[in-house]
């Protein structure tokens, strides 16, 4: 499926209908959870969206003229589709190619190393090699985050509804699912359980996989197990397939923790949110194409520069919010990470 999003962007205007003199073409590619996972993917067509806006990017710049952003999305319905898809892209010449995924790093190194005049973004990833060694493109921007910082955070708030009993039965076990196990998985993983522990010393964290982003059934399954063995926090950090673990949550009557978007509205027993702002990188991305400052090399996300963090969600099982004491200390973390007071681990303990 393919979407396309067209505006003009600037102070200039001429007749009705009339094109954009300068149309920078952008093109998405997703990886396989698909649009609807209402979170990785979304968030990267929502950033693409946002540039294609009348306006948002010239908001921010000195734009001469009229000028436009075209933006066109395609799902990878495999992991099989993924050079196809960039190099859909990359032949046409659009003025950047965005892969959207730490699975498609090979894929878009093989793409990019064969087009080094078109730019290239990834998120979660560089473009790299089949054994997924950085090949150092300058054509190629990575786009990276610290999840654990938000992971840490909405640990923070599980340990401390166990410390103050206010957690469904106060059992001191809580869950993870998470997809496939790679880096950014991992990364929230790792931040989840560190700052659980570091509040309460006495938890127990489960961390199960379901070995896919997209099949609900599967992540569900891996929640069952978890609640089974007394879990009563449940973090999904697998996609589309996430989305199962959420429903298990809300059936047993347990807490759930939406990942990368705010997800409140996926499940009631989501209570939080860890966020990770892929549609900040995207639009930062074409930005600066459209500015003319295009760098290869890394940049980083992180609660420095606001593209982590946490969402409070729907409120505790009585009807209350989260309470005023317990959000004042999750805060306080996140601002002892901010600060560099306190650095979450980017490894499962």
């Amino acid at each position: 499926m393919a979407v396309m999003m067209v505006a003009a962007c600037g102070s200039t205007t001429t007749t009705a209908g009339t094109s954009p003199s300068r149309v920078y073409k952008i093109g998405l590619v997703t990886d396989t959870g698909g649009l609807n996972d209402k979170s990785f993917n979304h968030l990267a067509a929502v950033g693409l969206a946002r540039a294609s806006t009348t306006g948002n990017i010239c908001s921010t710049l000195s734009c001469s003229g009229n000028m436009g952003v075209q933006g066109d999305v395609v799902e990878s319905k495999t992991g099989d589709e993924y050079i196809p898809n960039l190099t859909n892209f990359a032949t046409k010449g659009y003025d950047l190619v965005i892969g959207n995924g730490f699975l498609m790093q090979p894929a878009i190194g093989t793409v990019a190393k064969t087009f080094p005049n078109v730019h290239f973004a990834i998120v979660d990833g560089a473009c790299s090699d089949a054994n997924f060694a950085d090949l150092g493109l300058p054509n190629c921007q990575d786009l990276f985050f610290k999840e654990q910082e938000s992971g840490a955070l909405v640990g923070a708030i599980a340990a401390l509804l166990e410390v103050a009993n206010k957690a469904p039965k106060n059992t001191h076990v809580i869950g993870a699912v998470g997809g496939v196990s790679i880096p950014p998985v991992n990364h929230y993983i790792a931040g989840y359980k560190w700052a659980a522990q570091m509040f309460d010393p006495s938890i127990k964290v489960l961390v199960g996989y379901s070995n896919d982003f997209n099949d609900t059934a599967k992540c569900k399954g891996v929640a069952n197990s978890q609640i089974g063995q007394k879990a009563e926090f449940i973090f999904q950090v697998a996609g589309g397939c996430g989305l199962g673990a959420l429903q298990a949550a809300g059936q047993a009557k347990v807490y759930s923790f939406g990942v990368d978007a705010d997800q409140k509205d996926s499940d009631a027993s989501v209570i939080a949110s860890a966020l990770k702002k892929v549609d900040v990188a995207v639009f930062n991305a074409i930005k600066a194409v459209v500015a003319g400052n295009f760098q290869g090399g890394a940049t980083r996300f992180s609660l420095a520069n606001d593209a982590t963090g946490y969402q409070l969600d729907n409120n505790l099982a009585d009807g209350s919010a989260l309470p005023a004491d317990i959000k004042a200390k999750v805060d306080q973390l996140a601002a002892d990470i901010k600060s560099g007071a306190k650095t979450p681990p980017d490894t499962i303990s």
